[in-house]
């Protein structure tokens, strides 16, 4: 017999999940009665400061083969806690780890346990929302103007289905300096488009000056690219979401800047660079070696060199002066920063960003790129503070992009993808997780109708860039994505639309999944389908804030979305057979049939239910 504890489950710990300083927890194990066990302690170990909380549990009572014992204790310091069981019997002493979703004695891993400031908090027009990303220069042009100003050498596609430029030039290259004429007025054109799939926050792909289409390589943080128009744009792109309820994010790119920028200068066109003035004010921002063309770059690319982000300086032009950049982009009406390469940003810098956003727009909102559980991220052999140090609001959730991918195309199994999801959940601050960038797509990855589909695996980069699923692939792919879709709606965290995608859009990676908008091609069925799950978030708070529950894991997925009452059911049915339900009322559905009075929700089927 094993002794029982399992950190997810109420009746073992009270309350579940992240604490906060100075909360109390209860803790509450089940050892088997033929070990005459004397004595019970946690040990509590803070992995930030190895400060060690250690806790006894009594015995609480006897219950058929197990003794229960049950102990209180609170953490009055901030911090990522890991803890085990220490175990005394009449035969022997022992420290108990976990193992899985259960228990072992003498090795295994131990349990982890947040602890944050009762302070923190994410506010609520970010919580369990819909969440729309757009690639500026690949979505709509409007009123396109000359830019005189604009970096060279660049050229636009006179035809929007282009495939994006991906070809090197004669120097081994890929110039990323291929525009379509996406635009700020083009967006502020398309609002009404975009609220109608349920909209409240926009995030927008970095829109500073820059010379690359992607715009990642910053050459001046307070001035807009001269293609995508100007500072009026933005204040009226800002406005006019605004008049509509619609946030919008910026990208923050402050790992790093580009080496043509007037802050570097490698090319010697603006004068008064780090690389091209040994006088520079902006010196102090880079690292260099024996040599000017010795310098750190970002992964190596020597277009982007990195900044010491804590240089004060530095610090004080992004953040601390009056007109940082971060005081001046606020003011003009953006409602926070996606920060770009979250882990390769100090936790210091992180920390006193989101101070200062907070100070200037307290309703704002600071989210982070981390692609794994940031609640125990370790980077550059450091363990990030996100959640503990109140650094972030939330983050970017490739951990459930990753599983939903795999649950709908059959490589993880429904107790797997469990496991996953109530991982997160556990790990994560409650606002924090209700905040989470829920993506299927991003820039970064390949659109998700193309990951879903069963592609080739060998295809070179020819043959991606010209890749187009057959009506047979796309069907099925199709399918598959109304599941993921319907996922990436109803589990905790707020639904994040890559431009697109809501369409059918299809892509492998950079470059190819960030093509032009295909306004003239839009599939209408899935359009439709989006909308109708947005209009279910915004419409349902248990989607938005509740707590979740799975009550069902085999063949067949069955998982619960609670808040004060309001209860919303989530069936997904990946077993051969119909799966049968005594009811019809669904608020949305797919692939089922109706008899009897009842519903049969078919193979890759899926129906959801609020209960009255």
């Amino acid at each position: 017999m094993r002794i029982l504890f399992d950190s997810k489950k109420i009746e073992y710990k009270k309350p579940f999940g992240v604490l906060k300083a100075g909360e109390k927890c209860t803790l509450t194990i089940k050892i088997p009665s033929s070990c005459f066990t004397r004595r019970v302690f946690v040990c509590l170990e803070n992995d930030h400061t190895k400060e060690k909380v250690q806790a006894e549990l009594k015995f609480l009572s006897k219950d058929d083969c197990y003794d229960s014992f049950s102990g209180e204790f609170s953490l009055n310091e901030c911090g990522l806690y890991f803890y085990h069981f220490s175990i005394s019997t009449e035969g022997s002493d022992f420290e108990l780890f976990k193992e899985g979703n259960t228990t072992n004695i003498g090795i295994g891993e131990k349990w982890q346990l947040s602890c944050i400031s009762p302070d923190f908090s994410v506010p609520e027009s970010f919580q369990g929302k819909v969440m729309y990303q757009i690639f500026p220069d690949r979505f709509y042009r409007e009123n396109v103007r000359c830019a005189d100003d604009k970096l060279t050498p660049y050229w636009i596609h006179e035809n929007t289905n282009d495939i994006p430029h991906y070809l090197p030039d004669e120097k081994g290259e890929v110039l990323n300096c291929d525009f379509f004429g996406g635009n700020l007025d083009g967006i502020t054109k398309k609002l009404d488009y975009i609220k109608s799939l349920g909209t409240s926050i926009i995030y927008l792909n970095p829109i500073f000056k820059a010379y690359s289409n992607h715009r990642y390589d910053t050459c001046d943080y307070k001035t807009i690219d001269p293609l995508l128009g100007d500072e009026s744009d933005f204040v009226n792109l800002c406005n006019e979401a605004h008049k509509r309820n619609i946030k919008i994010i910026l990208d923050g790119v402050f790992s790093h800047t580009g080496s043509n920028s007037i802050y570097f200068d490698k090319k010697c066109i603006f004068g008064n660079g780090a690389y091209s003035c040994d006088c520079s004010p902006f010196k102090s921002w880079f690292n260099f070696g024996d040599s000017k063309n010795s310098y750190d770059s970002w992964w190596g690319i020597a277009t982007l060199p990195c900044v010491n982000e804590l240089s004060p300086d530095y610090m004080n032009y992004i953040i601390n002066d009056d007109d940082s950049v971060i005081a001046h982009w606020l003011r003009l009406g953006a409602d926070g920063f996606r920060l770009d390469v979250a882990d390769e940003l100090p936790d210091e810098f992180i920390q006193k960003l989101r101070a200062r956003v907070k100070e200037i727009k307290p309703e704002s909102f600071v989210v982070g790129e981390v692609w794994e559980d940031a609640s125990n991220k370790i980077s550059y052999s450091v363990r990030r503070k996100y959640f503990t140090a109140s650094e972030l609001d939330s983050v970017m959730n490739y951990v459930f992009k990753n599983a939903i991918i795999a649950f709908a195309t059959g490589k993880m199994n429904a107790s797997d993808f469990a496991c996953e999801v109530m991982t997160i959940v556990e790990n994560y601050p409650s606002q924090s997780l209700h905040s989470l960038m829920n993506s299927l797509s991003t820039h970064d990855t390949a659109r998700i109708l193309t990951c879903l589909a069963d592609v080739p695996s060998d295809l070179s980069r020819d043959e991606m860039s010209h890749f187009v699923l057959s009506p047979e692939m796309r069907a099925k792919a199709l399918s598959k994505l109304y599941v993921a879709a319907l996922l990436q709606y109803t589990l905790p965290g707020t639904a994040c639309i890559y431009y697109g995608d809501e369409i059918g859009m299809e892509g492998f990676g950079d470059p190819f999944n960030r093509g032009y908008f295909k306004w003239d091609s839009a599939d209408e069925g899935l359009f439709g389908f989006f909308a109708a799950l947005g209009k279910l978030k915004n419409e349902l708070t248990a989607l938005q804030i509740g707590d979740i529950c799975f009550e069902r894991t085999d063949d067949v997925l069955i998982f619960e979305r609670n808040h004060k009452g309001e209860t919303v059911t989530v069936v997904i049915n990946k077993s051969l057979c119909e799966y049968e339900i005594f009811r019809t009322d669904a608020l949305i559905s797919h692939n089922v049939s109706i008899r009897d009075k009842k519903m049969y929700v078919q193979n890759g089927g899926f129906a959801v239910f609020k209960e009255e």
